[in-house]
């Protein structure tokens, strides 16, 4: 009897932390950073781990996870859709309108209304939202729109052309709203190409090589295509724990921590709820009664690949603006606990 007992309660256990593994992975991250930032360390030896985690560990982690991910999509099923195009021109837009009240907030323009405080502060809050629409797709997004039950090969689609997008238009306005003097259009372009997509292409490529030239072992690994939420719930915590310690570390002030962080979340929700509605529309169209087109829109659109959006903030905009991509990574991480939790009451 008291082996049952204890095997009831370890299945029950196992249960519950399946069905919250998002929000246990974030807790496990955020008290994970402040456990390691209580080990006698000195900064330097910090942040040589530090640099090791998010230089080494996650894009293991991330390239496993794609991998086994990018398995199941046949290169048949990577063509076009016309709500991608849509969801592209929103979020273009989006960026474009931020863009522009960026711009408009300088002494030249809106000087005769508002100080130069003021002013600063609005332009950091609107560069912001130009990192929260701007950044791509999260490569994470496979791994969750799949356990949702949306198309893995429709947001790796989404993921190659957005990322396409965001390295020809982020450096033809973030340069313009923060003028760089030893960064031109061509060197921001490849800088841009060049951090977003070896991570994204290398795992494709190998996944295709597998499945075309290696049949045997990819019926193999299909049975563990699983472990591509288990490999993401890892790197979760390990991300969400870089970014409070950025956040610890970040010397801006609590009113623009706090703004920033409205930002974001407003952004955040904005862009989830813009991509189901787009993916609704289409799945009426087609008379899908599945939601596949609304989940996939939804997470292609809301879900942020939040370690860029602090490399952009850092490297070509106000360097405060990068407190963005930490914030965004709660707010994303939360509507994707809360969508799996409404997927799991479904079924």
């Amino acid at each position: 009897m008291r082996f049952g007992f204890l095997f009831y309660n370890m299945s029950r256990f196992s249960q519950f932390a399946r069905n919250w593994a998002l929000p246990i992975s974030m807790a496990c991250g955020i008290v994970g950073y402040f456990i390691f930032a209580s080990l006698p360390l000195s900064d330097e030896g910090q942040q040589q781990v530090l640099s090791f985690i998010s230089g080494t560990i996650q894009p293991m982690l991330i390239f496993s996870m794609l991998f086994l991910s990018f398995i199941k999509v046949r290169l048949t099923e990577m063509k076009p859709h016309r709500w991608q195009f849509w969801v592209l021109l929103l979020q273009a837009g989006c960026f474009v309108v931020c863009s522009l009240l960026a711009l408009l907030c300088s002494p030249n323009v809106l000087g005769q209304w508002f100080d130069s405080d003021t002013l600063l502060g609005m332009k950091i809050l609107c560069e912001g939202a130009m990192l929260a629409f701007i950044c791509p797709t999260a490569t994470a997004s496979a791994v969750i729109t799949g356990k949702l039950g949306g198309s893995t090969a429709g947001v790796v689609t989404y993921l190659l052309v957005c990322n396409l997008m965001v390295a020809v238009m982020a450096p033809a306005l973030l340069t313009l709203v923060e003028p760089q003097s030893n960064l031109d259009f061509t060197t921001s372009f490849f800088m841009i190409l060049g951090k977003v997509f070896p991570l994204l292409i290398c795992p494709l490529l190998c996944a295709l090589f597998v499945r075309y030239l290696m049949p045997s072992v990819h019926r193999k690994l299909l049975n563990y295509t699983g472990l591509s939420f288990n490999f993401w719930t890892v790197a979760l915590a390990l991300a969400i724990a870089v970014t409070v310690h950025s956040i610890v570390h970040s010397t801006v002030s609590v009113w623009y921590m706090v703004g920033l962080a409205i930002i974001s979340g407003l952004c955040c929700l904005a862009q989830f709820y813009l991509g189901k509605r787009v993916g609704s529309y289409y799945d009426r169209l087609t008379g899908e009664d599945n939601h596949v087109t609304r989940i996939t829109a939804g997470q292609a659109f809301g879900q942020k690949n939040t370690v860029f959006i602090i490399w952009l903030g850092l490297v070509f905009l106000n360097p405060i603006t990068s407190v963005v991509g930490g914030f965004y990574s709660v707010w994303h991480n939360s509507v994707n606990s809360y969508q799996l939790y409404k997927a799991r009451k479904r079924q």
